[in-house]
C-alpha cells in the first residue's frame, strides 16, 4: 500500500497583490471598511514576552521591545479622549507581548474598570501573571466578570501545543488557568484553527473543540468548548501564503457586512520604541505596517481602512476571525 502523499506547501503570495489601497492586482475596486464608532480600544502593553512562540504574528519575545511599555497615564489620556469624542466605548483589551510584564497593568485595569468599562487581558497565564496575583484578585473581587482573562492555549494536546510554545509550556499554562478558576477570575481560552476549519494539527474544528472539551473536563475548567465565546479558535495567519484579495463585490458574494469586521469598531494604541507618545493603528494584527498607522489620536484614526494586507483577507474576511469578543 502506498503511503499518503505529503501535503503540498502553500502557494506563495503574488508580489503584485496588496500593493494599491484602491485597487487589487487585477484592477478591481479594493474593499474598505468605514469606521462606525469605537466600541473596543486595544492597548498594546509592549512586545516583550516571557516566551518565544514559533509563529507569533507580532514576533514577541524576551528581546523584542519594538513596541515599548505603555504607561497608565497614557492609557488614561486615551480614555479621556474617547470620552470627549463621545465614542460608544464598551471594552478595553490589553495585548502584547505578555501584558503582565508591564508593571502598570493593574493601574491600567483599575482605570478602565473604574469608568464602568469591561476589560479583557490576553495572557499566557504564566509567572508574569502570578507576580500580580494580589492586585489581580483584588480587581476580580471588586469588578467580577467585567474583568476577563483570555488564556492562550493553542491545542489540547500538550505535545502539539509545546511544539509552538516550547517544552513544558502546556503544563505551566494549565497551572495558571486552574489557578484563575480556583480564585473565581473570569476566564476564556484562545486556541488556533486553520482557514478552512483545520486545527493546528490538521483536524476539523469539531474535533478540535471535542479535544478541548475533554481537556476542560479533566481539569475541572468550567468552560463550554462548544461556545465560541468561551473558546475562540483563531484562523491561522501567514502573510507569505497566497490568498485572494477582497474586492467591493466580495461583500455580496460572501454574504458579509463590512460593519462586522473589527476595524469598523476597534483601534489599537501602540507606543513605538523611542516615541514620545502612543500612536493608533487600524487593528491588533498590523502593528508594524506603516500603511495601517492612522495617527497620534483616536480622532485622527476615525477613518476608513482599506483591506490591503493578506491578514485582512485570510484572518478577518475569509477566516471570520476577530480579536474582540462578540458584540464588542
Amino acid at each position: 500500500m502506498n503511503s499518503p502523499a505529503a501535503p503540498l506547501p502553500p502557494r506563495r503570495l503574488d508580489a503584485a497583490k496588496f500593493c494599491d489601497p484602491l485597487v487589487t492586482a487585477q484592477g478591481a475596486p479594493r474593499a474598505s471598511v468605514a469606521f462606525v464608532g469605537l466600541r473596543m480600544l486595544w492597548i498594546n502593553t509592549g512586545t516583550l514576552c516571557n516566551i518565544t512562540c514559533a509563529h507569533c504574528y507580532i514576533d514577541s519575545s524576551p528581546r523584542n521591545d519594538a513596541l515599548a511599555y505603555m504607561s497608565a497615564g497614557e492609557v488614561t489620556a486615551l480614555l479621556d479622549e474617547a470620552a470627549a469624542l463621545q465614542q460608544p466605548l464598551q471594552q478595553v483589551g490589553f495585548t502584547g507581548g505578555e501584558p503582565f510584564l508591564n508593571r502598570d497593568l493593574p493601574a491600567m485595569l483599575r482605570e478602565v474598570l473604574g469608568r464602568g468599562l469591561a476589560a479583557l487581558v490576553l495572557t499566557n497565564a504564566m509567572k508574569p501573571m502570578l507576580h500580580h496575583a494580589e492586585a489581580l484578585l483584588a480587581l476580580a473581587g471588586s469588578y467580577g466578570e467585567r474583568l476577563t482573562l483570555r488564556v492562550s492555549l493553542d491545542h489540547p494536546d500538550p505535545a502539539r501545543h509545546d511544539a509552538e510554545r516550547g517544552s513544558g509550556n502546556f503544563a505551566q499554562v494549565m497551572d495558571g488557568l486552574a489557578w484563575l478558576v480556583r480564585h473565581g477570575v473570569a476566564v476564556r481560552v484562545a486556541g488556533r484553527a486553520g482557514l478552512a476549519g483545520e486545527g493546528l494539527a490538521g483536524e476539523g474544528e469539531a474535533a478540535l473543540r471535542q479535544g478541548f472539551a475533554r481537556l476542560f473536563a479533566a481539569h475541572a475548567i468550567p468552560l463550554d468548548a462548544g461556545d465560541p465565546q468561551a473558546l475562540v479558535l483563531f484562523p491561522e495567519m501567514d502573510a507569505a501564503a497566497d490568498v485572494p484579495e477582497i474586492t467591493t463585490a466580495c461583500w455580496d458574494i460572501l454574504h458579509q457586512r463590512p460593519d462586522d469586521l473589527m476595524c469598523a469598531t476597534a483601534r489599537m494604541a501602540v507606543k513605538r520604541k523611542g516615541a514620545d507618545r502612543p500612536g493608533v493603528v487600524a487593528c491588533t494584527l498590523l502593528p508594524y505596517d506603516a500603511r495601517f498607522e492612522l495617527g497620534a489620536t483616536l480622532a485622527a484614526a476615525a477613518r476608513p481602512v482599506a483591506l490591503n494586507h493578506p491578514h485582512c483577507a485570510r484572518f478577518c474576511v475569509l477566516g471570520g476571525g476577530s480579536c474582540a469578543p462578540p458584540g464588542a
